[in-house]
Order: structure tokens, then sequence, then C-alpha cells
């Protein structure tokens, strides 16, 4: 691969990793260091939590995040707080123009309520940031799965205060750049939501990088 996009060149690269539709992924992220997240081919989600490394109950607040910034979308100089009022992460670029902190990790029980009873049992994002969190050592278990943020994902609020899973507004290529403000873990589902048009009913790869 070489690049030259946005902040980067090759050389400076640490880490480079392409996480399939319906996978997991966590990983460290240094104070300082930057991780971009590429939405390969157009309108997938990649739902998202981070936490601080050296004490995971401080964690990603959608609360704090949205109550500090008085906006309910994410996009560049936003900062991500955490439940204890700390910077996590702070979005430094970003391509895609604007990402969801509301509408949540789909689930066994919100496919059955948003879709039909034999939706169920579908593979969904809560399910995978279980299953990393039992195999990641660092003593996270449901409790530690809170609101999260949904990269690339279009929920825009009608007037009468509902949420409108909508077709995404992000394509091929772009990207958000999150720096750490500390040493965190960073959780991700890449979505693989087949019911509704976050991701044109096609779940594609993400691309994971770390400078």
């Amino acid at each position: 691969m070489t690049q030259n996009n946005g902040s980067f060149t090759q050389r400076n690269i640490l880490y480079d990793f392409v996480l399939n539709a319906g996978d997991s992924w966590m990983h460290d992220v240094l104070a300082g260091q930057i991780l971009r997240i590429v939405d390969q081919d157009g309108n997938q989600a990649a739902d998202t939590l981070i936490y601080n490394s050296n004490d995971p109950s401080d964690r990603y607040s959608a609360t704090d995040t949205i109550t500090a910034q008085r906006n309910i979308y994410l996009t560049t100089g936003s900062r991500l707080l955490s439940n204890e009022g700390n910077l996590l992460m702070t979005i430094v670029e970003d391509t895609c123009g604007r990402h969801d902190t509301i509408g949540g990790a789909c689930s066994a029980e919100s496919n059955t309520v948003r879709y039909s009873l034999d939706k169920k049992y579908m593979h969904s994002c809560r399910d995978s940031f279980l299953l990393a969190a039992i195999n990641c050592n660092c003593h996270l278990g449901k409790r530690d799965i809170t609101s999260n943020i949904n990269f690339f994902m279009n929920v825009p609020v009608c007037e009468n205060g509902t949420l409108n899973f909508a077709d995404g507004v992000s394509g091929p290529g772009k990207y958000v750049d999150l720096r750490a403000e500390m040493d965190v873990k960073v959780l991700i589902s890449n979505c693989p939501q087949l019911n509704n048009p976050c991701n044109a009913y096609n779940p594609t790869p993400l691309q994971l990088m770390i400078w």
C-alpha cells in the first residue's frame, strides 16, 4: 500500500488492518497516536466504544459528549468525553461530515422490536462487543457495553423527536481520524446489519490504521 492521504504517509503507519463486516476489533491507541477508520466501500457503520486503558470503568459517554458540545452529531473538533468527564479522544479530521452517537448498537432485542421475531438471532453489534470484551482479558463485561458511537451512520432526529435510520451520508474511502488524548482501548464492531439502509443492506469491510 502506498498512501499520502491527509496527515500521514506510509512510513509512519504503525498498524494497518482490514476488519470484515460482522467482526469485532479491540486495540490500544496510545496518547498522541491517531486512529483512522476508513469506510472502504461506503455506507458502512463502525460501532465504536472507547475506554481509559488504565481504568476501563472510565469510558466513552454519549451523554457527557453531547452535553459538552451541545450537538448530537460528531465531526471534526468533537471531543469524546468519558463518564468521568475526561477527554478520551478528539476527532481531528473527518471527510464524511457527521456521525451518530444516539442510535445505539443493534442487538437481538432491537432486531426483534424493529423488524420481526425471526430476526432475533441475526448477528448483532452488541454480540460482537460482548465477544471482544470477554476475550480481551481486561475485565470488561456486559455492564461496560454502554451507548456507542456509530461512525458513518446517518440517524437524523425528526421534529417529533423520533429517530430515523436513514440512507448513509458516507461514501467509498471516507474516513475519520481520532487522536488519543490519553492511553485508550478502542472497541469496534463492524456492523453486520442487513435490515436497515445504514449500510445499503450490504455490510462491507473497514480499514483501521494507527500512526
